[in-house]
């Protein structure tokens, strides 16, 4: 996991986790030069996210996220007491990181739609993996439905904003039907037969500016 946070002296807080960061050297055994404070229960939620796109819903347990975040026994069941509140957890970490910037695109809107869908096919893999789990899960679970369900309306809603500023007379509707292409796509590349042969960046892109001609919005 790639630790996010804030530096701080090392006699950091219970509710957060201090990771010491090498020197530039690259000597594993060298001083540590920082220590590098992260959120404790994002770490718990990123280990959560692992451990479900590793092993499914069913290999999900507290055990298994202490050890896939590298924590004490107990840590997990501290923080979140029982599944049902490991479960919150991990689904609102989900949502957050799918709000994180984008990484593979660039240019105009095309691109962003193509880069969307290639960040979730590829630095995203993981994330998508443990979303779709939740996606089965939240179809029997009211409490976790609302906060997946939120998280897909914050997407399609910037999707029509987007759609708008680039002159769809009918953004809402437009909107659904570019998420529902993005949606359609990562699936087919992660968990589908498209995995086989998964959509690079280019090809991404050329659908993307067929979809967008398809609805009038170049």
């Amino acid at each position: 996991m790639q630790p996010r946070g804030r530096r701080q002296s090392t006699d950091a807080p219970a509710d957060h986790y201090c990771v010491h960061v090498a020197s530039s050297t690259g000597v594993e055994n060298s001083t540590p030069v920082e220590c590098l404070v992260v959120d404790r229960l994002d770490v718990i939620a990123d280990a959560a996210i692992e451990v479900i796109a590793a092993e499914g819903m069913r290999g999900l347990t507290h055990r298994a996220v202490d050890r896939a975040a590298g924590l004490p026994t107990g840590s997990t069941s501290y923080y979140a007491r029982t599944r049902a509140a490991l479960l919150e957890l991990t689904i609102a970490r989900i949502v957050v990181l799918d709000q994180a910037p984008l990484t593979g695109g660039g240019g105009g809107l095309a691109e962003f739609v193509a880069g969307y869908a290639f960040d979730a096919i590829t630095a995203g893999r993981t994330r998508m993996l443990a979303r779709y789990e939740f996606a089965l899960e939240a179809t029997r679970r009211p409490e976790l439905r609302a906060v997946y369900d939120e998280g897909g309306l914050q997407i399609r809603r910037q999707a029509a904003a987007a759609l708008e500023a680039a002159g769809s007379p009918d953004p809402s509707r437009h909107a659904r039907v570019v998420v529902d292409w993005m949606e359609g796509t990562i699936f087919g590349a992660l968990a589908g037969t498209g995995s086989l042969a998964p959509p690079d960046l280019a090809e991404l892109v050329a659908s993307a500016r067929d979809i967008l001609a398809g609805i009038g919005v170049g």
